[in-house]
């Protein structure tokens, strides 16, 4: 039987390729692929995806999941408390991994502030729409009192603001919510005012943040005197009305200037001139 033929292309690339090699120290480069007959010219010629388009279909599956999981850890903060609740837990109510917790809130006690947050926003927009159709000064904040004092929002924002006195850096959030629910307050109040024609009797910022420092700070109070909603919420009222009541502050007399209590002396007499005028009657 004859040998086999050896094959003569083969043997003399493999040739070149060694001799490639040797003569300049690096592998020789592989041949360059085949087009692939399955692109057609027009898919070929079809433009380049826009990276921006891209990347925000990339966010868009990050965005619903911070959201699920602050869903998840407001129901769970509110039944069970920030201390009694496990990263896995609002995992698990997310269909999520706790990896994933930790990937976009850094920990349980970030994700229970921002829950906070977004959760008091969410009580003072409910709390102006219950007050939308007050006709008077006061219907309008006996609604926002009682709106306010009873939204559960409430206590998880006061116990945000207390966590965030150990954790600095979760402060700025914090002070973030506080000074948009003043902003969103007094917007809302100067448009009720507009729109009803009341008489412009105090400036709507004022207004909104003395509103807010009294209900945090009798809810809180109340909280730890075992106090109800309806308690705090007539408290509260009664402090605003009597400052309505009592307008503006006003100058009192012990206020007034201490020069002013003594008559001055005469224009053209100088403060000796008793003294001068005794002195020239002994004289005489």
């Amino acid at each position: 039987m004859a040998p086999a033929r050896p094959n003569l292309r083969t043997s003399t690339s493999k040739s070149a390729s060694k001799s490639a090699s040797k003569s300049t120290g690096k592998a020789a480069r592989p041949a360059p692929l085949p087009a692939d007959p399955t692109v057609t010219a027009d898919a070929a010629d079809a433009p380049v995806p826009d990276a921006s388009r891209a990347s925000r279909a990339v966010r868009a599956p990050g965005r619903r999941m911070r959201s699920h999981l602050l869903d998840a850890a407001v129901l769970l903060f509110k039944q069970q408390g920030l201390a009694a609740t496990a990263v896995s837990q609002i995992a698990e109510a997310a269909g999520a991994f706790p990896s994933q917790v930790t990937y976009y809130f850094r920990s349980k006690e970030a994700l229970f502030v921002e829950a906070a947050c977004r959760e008091v926003l969410y009580a003072a927009q409910q709390t102006e729409a219950a007050a939308a159709r007050a006709r008077t000064p006061d219907t309008y904040l006996a609604a926002l009192v009682a709106s306010a004092v009873q939204a559960p929002a409430l206590g998880l924002y006061i116990e945000a603001l207390t966590l965030a006195r150990r954790r600095p850096d979760l402060s700025p959030l914090i002070e973030r919510t506080t000074e948009r629910l003043h902003t969103e307050g007094a917007r809302a109040y100067a448009a009720m005012r507009t729109r009803r024609g009341w008489p412009l009797a105090d400036d709507p910022a004022l207004r909104a943040r003395r509103f807010w420092a009294l209900v945090l700070g009798v809810v809180l109070r109340d909280a730890a005197a075992g106090a109800t909603p309806a308690q705090s919420g007539a408290e509260v009222l009664a402090l605003l009305r009597s400052e309505v009541l009592a307008g503006p502050p006003t100058a009192t007399p012990s206020s007034a200037p201490a020069a002013a209590t003594h008559p001055a002396p005469a224009p053209h007499a100088p403060p000796n001139a008793p003294r001068l005028r005794a002195v020239a009657g002994r004289a005489a």
